[in-house]
């Protein structure tokens, strides 16, 4: 931390924002808007998700209640985002996948997902109709392994 002149503390390398107009003010705003990009925005939004849940998990230590609704929509959040931000990131999305796991595994164990119908990130199986009996596919008659062209 330095000290700008009028003893504001500042961390290095941040303006002192304070005693400047309102004019000054959205020009440093704009010239901020200028340099981030998209997927700087989209790896911190992902990142904050994924500490969030692991909060709402009970993964931090942090002493509040588990509030797995909450888990699941970083979950589902996290997984529509991840491809997104693969690119960006490059090997390094390892890590964030690796939270991801971490999480589905925490919210599957939970019980959340059996009590809510559905596990996180599950598609809408349980929405399709079931076949009838005399719709059975090759791998329900045989009771082996189905395979394209066999």
């Amino acid at each position: 931390m330095s000290t700008e002149p009028g003893g504001t503390p500042t961390p290095e390398g941040e303006p002192d924002l304070s005693n400047l107009s309102q004019e000054e003010l959205r020009a440093a705003y704009e010239a901020e808007l200028a340099r981030v990009r998209v997927e700087d925005v989209l790896v911190q939004t992902v990142v904050s998700l994924l500490n969030l849940a692991a909060r709402k998990a009970g993964l931090t230590g942090a002493p509040e209640e588990p509030d797995f609704d909450q888990v699941r929509q970083a979950i589902d959040a996290t997984r529509a985002l991840l491809p997104l931000v693969e690119p960006a990131l490059g090997p390094e999305a390892a890590q964030l996948r690796d939270a991801l796991s971490q999480l589905q595994l925490a919210y599957a164990r939970s019980g959340a997902a059996a009590a809510s119908g559905a596990g996180a990130g599950a598609g809408t199986k349980a929405d399709e109709p079931k076949p009838e009996a005399g719709d059975a596919g090759p791998a329900q008659s045989s009771g082996r392994l189905w395979v394209p062209g066999q």
